[in-house]
């Protein structure tokens, strides 16, 4: 039985916790209009919207994790509390540790979402997108599509359990052609490509591969939350400076490539031995609602398992959440206000929550 999400008190305490008890209160209706309009512009809010998945990623915390997975799906009453905020918002992504196509009620998210007047994109495992789900996608509206892969061919479908390489790029395929035949430029298509080490001597042949599909972007990644040891040589981590430069050609070289057949490609390439203040999860600007309500910096923070334990250079270490409030208790702009999460956001350059002190997201990196 799937889960409607509802807020369980399983907020984590934090450096961050103070008593607001004794803070005067504007009450009712003018607070949480002030609220609203004290809040910051966002320039992307993260949306789980299920935390069900039709496949088993080797690498993904949902299969390491799965005795003790919470599957469970995003309300729609707790969806439309958001609303409000997403006027401000630039782009609303939704997504999270599971595959959205699976929620019954994707599509009307997507309406409302583009009505409040904000951009919404997604990431699929596409192997549920049929032509007339193709067809709902393209007149949805939808700004951006990406799909995940791992790998070339057989090694995909290896790593991605459960997915089928051949019929992910049959899916782009039909998107793209279904775009062209209704003569309109949304989604824009993308690949979110995950690098394994061991899938190094592939690369040569991926925008080879992808080309012929119509994908207008490929966004490659690597393994930044390992969730057991031998997942680690996985770990795209550059140790040196050689190493570094050699990974920095070899994207710069496939950027070109990718240019040539007009794709464009990003990547995001950690300078060994550095680290930052910033971070690509923006979590100054940006924040992660789950589909139990509860909001985070980033999907990381906020891994719909308890008990586990997580891989952090090379040792294990028990992992733990962090969480700054629920929807479904108290309105988003009421939550980002909130103390602990301003202290949060204050203090992350020189005091950072100990999840984000060695997280790869947080490194000085180069990016393209």
């Amino acid at each position: 039985m799937v889960k409607r999400s509802r807020c369980t008190g399983n907020g984590i305490s934090s450096p961050y916790d103070t008593n607001e008890a004794s803070r005067p209160l504007l009450g009712g209706r003018f607070k949480s209009w002030w609220d609203l309009q004290t809040m910051p512009p966002l320039d992307w809010m993260q949306i789980e919207v299920t935390t069900r998945c039709n496949a088993s990623c080797l690498y993904c915390p949902r299969t390491t994790y799965r005795h003790s997975w919470d599957s469970r799906d995003l309300s729609l009453e707790n969806f439309k509390t958001l609303l409000p905020v997403m006027a401000d918002t630039k782009m609303i992504h939704l997504q999270g540790w599971g595959e959205p196509f699976l929620h019954p009620h994707l599509f009307e998210m997507i309406a409302l979402a583009k009505k409040a007047g904000c951009k919404v994109g997604t990431t699929t495992n596409g192997m549920l997108l049929d032509r007339d789900i193709i067809g709902r996608l393209v007149q949805s509206g939808m700004d951006h599509v990406a799909f995940s892969l791992t790998g070339i061919g057989e090694k995909n479908d290896l790593t991605r359990q459960g997915t089928n390489y051949a019929r992910v790029l049959q899916a782009i395929s039909g998107l793209a052609e279904k775009k062209r035949a209704l003569r309109v430029e949304t989604p824009t298509i993308s690949v979110a490509y995950l690098l394994l080490r061991s899938h190094l001597p592939d690369m040569d042949k991926l925008i080879a591969e992808l080309a012929p599909t119509g994908v207008q972007q490929v966004v490659i990644s690597t393994l930044d939350f390992i969730t057991q040891k031998d997942l680690w040589n996985e770990h795209l981590y550059p140790e040196n400076k050689p190493e570094y430069r050699k990974l920095k050609n070899l994207y710069e070289e496939l950027r070109q490539e990718a240019a040539q057949k007009g794709i464009d490609l990003h990547y995001n390439l950690v300078l060994p031995g550095t680290e930052s203040g910033s971070c690509t999860e923006n979590p100054r600007r940006a924040l992660f609602v789950s589909s139990d309500g509860y909001v985070s910096p980033c999907v990381f923070a906020n891994i719909p398992a308890a008990g586990v334990s997580h891989v952090v250079g090379k040792e294990e270490s028990g992992y733990t959440k962090l969480t700054f409030g629920c929807v479904a208790e108290e309105s988003l702009p009421a939550i980002w206000k909130n103390r602990r999460y301003r202290g949060f956001r204050k203090s992350f350059e020189s005091r950072p929550y100990p999840l984000c002190r060695k997280c790869p997201k947080r490194c000085g990196a180069s990016t393209g």
